[in-house]
């Protein structure tokens, strides 16, 4: 299983350190262009790395088989009212488990909406909110959006999506069976509502920064965490964690996928592999119908 980009390891590197902060456009592109000897090349480079989200299109928002809507949720401890996408199968005679939807650190974009249908055709109720809500959210494209998101404060994000499980796990389409999966940020927030609400029903964290090694002890629900081979950056928290979870005898499968960047399961970037996304995707959604209960 490979991640093969055709983009020098150094430059993926970089890129990672842009899209979470640690370095601003303008250094990127200088120290880019260092490696590649070029400016135009490192501007090309940004460029081509950049999401497409023409391509977030695995399920048609108009398929049939699903129904898609916008709906607002009171979040009193953090945004006030939030809006998140929520999708369902379309047709249906008994209620179904839940999961939530959490997004990276740029608000609800086409691709996480596009996961949440994801879900739907699979059988969920599947509701993703938008963090950038009080900010008028989502504002189309991820640079603006990731300015946005570190504009929140984090704890009062936290209680927004503690307040998205709360309004799941009292619909009336909801068996009060309810998950959590998220990606890189989202990835985080998901491990942090299993360490805040005992009786979520699962948590899938895709190469999410992890919680101090002493929360451990107060997750009950199932994990599933997938990192990337190529994530030096979250997957030096691992090990710590790791050994928390068994001290504190907590159940936990963790999935290595070797030689692919974070986000590779992010389809509308280079960094995307099609393979260790799809084995990601399988595992996730048979983890939420075991412990979610699908079907039961």
């Amino acid at each position: 299983m490979a991640s093969d980009t055709g983009i020098d390891g150094r430059v993926m590197r970089l890129f990672d350190g842009y899209v979470h902060g640690q370095i601003n456009r303008r250094q990127f592109l200088d120290q880019v262009a260092k490696i590649t000897a070029s400016a135009t090349t490192a501007a090309a480079i940004l460029a081509s790395l950049s999401p497409d989200y023409s391509l977030a299109q695995q399920v048609d928002p108009n398929d049939i088989t699903i129904a898609a809507s916008y709906k607002q949720y009171a979040s009193p401890e953090g945004g006030g009212v939030m809006k998140g996408y929520f999708v369902r199968p379309a047709v249906t005679q008994h209620r179904l488990p839940a999961v939530v939807v959490i997004h990276e650190n740029r608000g609800l974009n086409p691709y996480v909406e596009d996961v949440a249908r994801r879900l739907a055709v699979a059988g969920f109720i599947a509701f993703a909110p938008d963090a950038l809500t009080p900010l008028g959210g989502y504002p189309g494209n991820d640079d603006d959006g990731r300015a946005l998101q570190r504009q929140r404060d984090h704890n009062e994000m936290v209680e927004d999506f503690v307040a998205a499980v709360d309004f799941l796990q009292e619909h009336p389409d909801c068996t009060g069976k309810v998950g959590a999966v998220g990606f890189c940020f989202g990835g985080g927030m998901s491990m942090r509502l299993a360490v805040r609400i005992a009786n979520l029903g699962a948590a899938v964290a895709f190469y999410g920064r992890h919680p101090d090694a002493t929360e451990a002890s107060a997750i009950q629900a199932p994990l599933m965490l997938h990192h990337a081979g190529l994530d030096e950056r979250v997957n030096a928290g691992w090990p710590k964690f790791e050994a928390a979870l068994q001290a504190a005898d907590r159940e936990f499968i963790n999935y290595h996928y070797p030689n692919v960047n974070h986000g590779f399961h992010n389809d509308t970037t280079p960094r995307y592999d099609q393979e260790a996304a799809d084995l990601a995707w399988q595992r996730t959604t048979g983890f939420f119908a075991s412990h979610l209960e699908l079907g039961g």
